[in-house]
């Protein structure tokens, strides 16, 4: 018995609201219901971050 691994139905995107690195050097970035803070720094370079808005796959 053999089964097809066919195209998967792609995920909706949504307008998310993210937190991302200032630093030119870090591509850091996280969603922002994922932070614990109201102003959080970059866990991989220690920096500020500066909000905005990116099309990503909605979280259920």
């Amino acid at each position: 018995m053999s089964f097809s691994r066919g195209p998967k139905e792609p995920l909706p995107e949504i307008e998310t609201h993210v937190w991302t690195c200032s630093s030119e050097e870090c591509q850091g970035w996280m969603r922002e219901s994922f932070s614990f803070e109201e102003e959080p720094k970059c866990p991989l370079c220690k920096s500020s971050m500066e909000k905005e808005t990116r099309m990503l796959p909605e979280l259920k």
